[in-house]
């Protein structure tokens, strides 16, 4: 009884091997690893995103002139 208990555990193991190694073996550790990383990145906007963000704004809110008063003069 006890051998075919074990062969029965060993049947079930060797079936969801592949499953056990990639939620527990050395690759889903890192990705742990990785994701666990990433979360402390931040985002830093360095000053020529600054800069550009700035000439956007500016430029947005310059007046312009509309179709029909290029047609008046």
């Amino acid at each position: 009884m006890i051998a075919l208990l074990a062969l029965a555990v060993a049947a079930v193991v060797g079936a969801e091997w592949p499953r056990l190694t990639a939620r527990y073996g050395g690759e889903a550790r890192e990705r742990r690893a990785r994701a666990r990383r990433k979360a402390e990145w931040k985002v830093v906007r360095t000053e020529t995103e600054e800069f550009a963000a700035s000439v956007e704004r500016d430029l947005a809110e310059l007046p312009t002139i509309e179709e029909s008063d290029r047609r008046k003069r």
